[in-house]
């Protein structure tokens, strides 16, 4: 018999941004890659003391992936994977990914996380001239980020 498909739930940005707000049993990894992060930006949730897991998915430039992503999400989390765990990357493809692959690692070892996919992703869906983050995505709707 085929293994059944965990369904990743997803929010939008503004959504992601206020349960992070609110509750302290979630955190959010960026599973985007170490140049992404140094040349477009990363959200930033220091205005609600809230860190940013910086975690590849993949490895930039051969875009291979990361093998170790689990035990660095974990020590990310000091140990202990938090109640939810809301994943965005740069337009919600990799991260729906790598939320589907926490969710099915951990089903059924006791307390697993919720995992949420941030749809839209940091830069969003490409525009008619082919730019990201001027439609949506974090960037595009005003939340905070910073450079690096």
């Amino acid at each position: 018999m085929p293994k059944a498909q965990k369904i990743i739930d997803e929010i939008d940005p503004a959504e992601a941004y206020r349960l992070l707000e609110s509750a302290p049993d979630a955190a959010l990894v960026d599973v985007r890659t170490r140049a992404e992060w140094a040349f477009v930006g990363s959200p930033d949730l220091t205005a609600i003391d809230r860190p940013v897991w910086r975690v590849e998915w993949v490895a930039f430039p051969e875009m291979v992936r990361n093998p170790g992503f689990l035990s660095d999400l974990v020590t990310c989390a000091g140990g202990k994977l938090p109640e939810r765990l809301l994943f965005i990357c740069r337009s919600g493809a990799r991260s729906l990914a790598a939320a589907q692959a926490v969710a099915e690692a951990t089903a059924g070892h006791g307390a697993a996380p919720l995992c949420l996919n941030v749809a839209e992703g940091f830069e969003g869906d490409l525009d008619g001239e082919g730019h990201r983050g001027r439609i949506n995505g974090w960037k595009a709707r005003g939340l905070p980020w910073r450079q690096g």
